[in-house]
């Protein structure tokens, strides 16, 4: 097992635009979520110290449960980096046990996040999400859903250019 989960895409989008698909509530309700899964909620607190809180919903033939993220935002570099705490959280925003949530034991309580973005050139932006946390035996459907999701955030920019 690793303590780090690692996805990089590359956009076709200036650094300021993929910045904000994480700052933005309308963007992110756009993205968050494995495929098929929805995002009905998304309230951003994007500073230091700030608290969001996100929701995401399976699909109707997969239960339709919601589940909530807290996001702890500990560091934010504008533009090339944010940091932030990832946890489980009921619908009013307080951190839960994910056992709670039915998440297998050792499923970690708090997620380390960190994303970079990386202008290289002609409009095009790099980033990267880093997941440092041993996400014990979700950790392959935890990369699946962190790169569908990535590829929804990808798609936000292949339909509107």
């Amino acid at each position: 097992m690793t303590n780090q989960l690692i996805v990089t895409r590359v956009f076709n989008a200036p650094v300021e635009s993929v910045w904000r698909t994480w700052t933005e509530p309308e963007l992110v309700k756009r993205w968050w979520g494995p495929d098929r899964f929805t995002c009905p909620s998304a309230k951003i607190d994007f500073r230091e110290g700030g608290v969001s809180l996100v929701a995401m919903r399976a699909p109707n033939e997969m239960g339709g449960n919601e589940w909530f993220s807290i996001w702890v935002y500990t560091k934010i570099v504008p533009m090339k980096s944010i940091e932030f705490d990832q946890s489980m959280a009921d619908k009013s925003g307080n951190k839960i046990d994910p056992t709670k949530v039915g998440m297998p034991s050792d499923f970690p309580e708090v997620i380390r996040v960190e994303v970079t973005f990386k202008d290289i050139g002609g409009t095009k932006t790099e980033m990267t999400v880093t997941h440092h946390a041993d996400m014990g035996q979700m950790a392959v459907f935890a990369k699946m859903g962190l790169e569908q999701s990535i590829d929804k955030m990808v798609a936000i920019f292949s339909t509107t250019n």
